[in-house]
C-alpha cells in the first residue's frame, strides 16, 4: 500500500511538473526572455563591455519610462482602447511642470499638478471617443496636435531648462548602482499587476475588452471601465512625465515624441493583442526590456542608429502575426467543437 501511495504521489509530482512546462511555453514572455538571452550572450561575445555593471544598469536607467507609459498602456489595450497621444501628453505634462518649477513653485506642487493634467488629457481623449462613438486611435491622433498646440503656445516653442534642481529622481541610483527610476518603473508594474489580477477593475478591464456587449448585458458600465483605464493610462503618463524631466533636466513640447509607438509595440510583444481582452504585464515587462537589450545592442555593435527604427518595425510586425495567427488557430480549434454538437 505505501508503496502505491509513493508511486501515485510521484505519478502526480511528474503530471504538476509537465503542466507547469506547458504553462510556461504557452506564454509568449517565455520566448522573449530566450530571445534577450540569446541576444545578450551574442553581443557579450562580439563586445565584453556589454555585459560589464554600468551597461546594464544604463540599460534599465534607459527603458524607466517606457517601461511605466507600457504599463499603463497594457490596461488600455487590454480594455479594447489605444491612446497615440502618449508622447504630446508628456511634452504638454512635463513643460508644465518645468515651468512651475522655475517659476518657484516647489517639485511638489509641480510634479502634482503636471501628474494632474496627464490624467485630465488623457481622460479627455477618452470621454470624446466615448462620446462621438469614435475610435479612441482616430480621437488621440487628434489630440496630438491638440496638446503639442498648448505646449507651443505656453512655452512660444522654447526649452524649458531646470538643470540642477530637479535631478533626484533621475540621476539617484540606491547603493550607487540600481537607479531610482527603474525601481519607479518597477513599482509601476507591480501596481498593474495587482489591478488586472486581484481587483474587480481588472476583471471589468478584461470583460470589457473580450466582448463589449457580453460585458454591458452581465451589468458591466462599459463607459465607466473605459474611462477608468484612460484615467489610469493618464497617471502612469505623469509619472513617466516627471521621471523624464528628472533625467533630462529640460523640457519642450516635443518630448516625449514617438515613446507611444515603442510602448505599444513593447505591449503587443508582450503578447497582449490589440483586439484587447487578454494579456498580462509580465509580457509588456520582457517586451520593454526585448527592446532596451536590442536597442543597446546596436550601440554596442555600432550599427547604423537608423537600422533601430527598422528592427523595433520588424518586432512589431513579427509579434503582430504571431498574435493574429495565434487567434485564428483557436477560432479553428472552436469551428469543429460546434459542428459537432450541432450534428447530435
Amino acid at each position: 500500500m505505501k508503496t502505491m501511495s509513493k508511486d501515485g504521489a510521484t505519478a502526480n509530482g511528474k503530471r504538476t511538473l509537465t503542466r507547469r512546462r506547458s504553462s510556461i511555453l504557452k506564454n509568449q514572455w517565455f520566448y522573449l526572455l530566450v530571445a534577450e538571452v540569446a541576444i545578450a550572450v551574442i553581443t557579450g561575445l562580439v563586445n565584453p563591455r556589454f555585459f560589464t555593471t554600468s551597461n546594464i544598469m544604463n540599460i534599465l536607467e534607459q527603458i524607466a519610462v517606457l517601461g511605466i507609459v507600457s504599463s499603463g498602456m497594457t490596461l488600455l489595450i487590454i480594455s479594447g482602447e489605444i491612446d497615440i497621444s502618449v508622447g504630446a501628453n508628456i511634452g504638454l505634462s512635463s513643460v508644465v511642470m518645468a515651468m512651475m518649477i522655475k517659476a518657484g513653485y516647489g517639485y511638489v506642487l509641480a510634479v502634482l499638478l503636471g501628474i494632474a493634467l496627464a490624467v485630465f488629457n488623457s481622460l479627455l481623449v477618452g470621454i470624446t471617443a466615448r462620446a462621438f462613438k469614435a475610435p479612441s486611435f482616430i480621437t488621440s491622433l487628434a489630440f496630438i496636435s491638440v496638446f503639442q498646440g498648448v505646449a507651443l503656445a505656453i512655452t512660444k516653442g522654447t526649452f524649458q531648462t531646470i538643470y540642477g534642481q530637479f535631478e533626484f529622481i533621475g540621476t539617484f541610483r540606491l547603493w550607487q548602482i540600481v537607479p531610482l527610476s527603474f525601481l519607479i518603473s518597477i513599482a509601476a508594474y507591480i501596481v498593474m499587476h495587482f489591478l488586472l489580477s486581484y481587483t474587480k477593475l481588472g476583471r471589468r478591464t478584461y470583460a470589457v475588452g473580450s466582448n463589449q456587449s457580453a460585458a454591458y448585458l452581465s451589468g458591466i458600465s462599459v463607459n465607466k471601465a473605459k474611462l477608468t483605464a484612460f484615467a489610469l493610462n493618464g497617471l502612469f503618463i505623469g509619472v513617466a512625465s516627471m521621471v523624464l524631466l528628472s533625467r533630462i533636466g529640460a523640457a519642450q513640447p516635443s518630448t516625449g515624441s514617438g515613446i507611444e509607438l515603442k510602448a505599444i509595440g513593447a505591449v503587443v510583444i508582450g503578447g497582449t493583442p490589440l483586439s484587447g481582452g487578454k494579456g498580462r504585464i509580465i509580457g509588456t515587462f520582457f517586451g520593454v526590456l526585448l527592446m532596451g537589450i536590442i536597442s543597446n545592442s546596436l550601440n554596442m555593435l555600432r550599427v547604423n542608429p537608423y537600422f533601430q527604427t527598422v528592427t523595433f518595425g520588424v518586432l512589431i510586425i513579427a509579434s503582430l502575426a504571431v498574435s493574429v495567427l495565434s487567434s485564428y488557430r483557436k477560432k479553428e480549434k472552436i469551428k469543429p467543437a460546434t459542428v459537432k454538437e450541432e450534428k447530435s
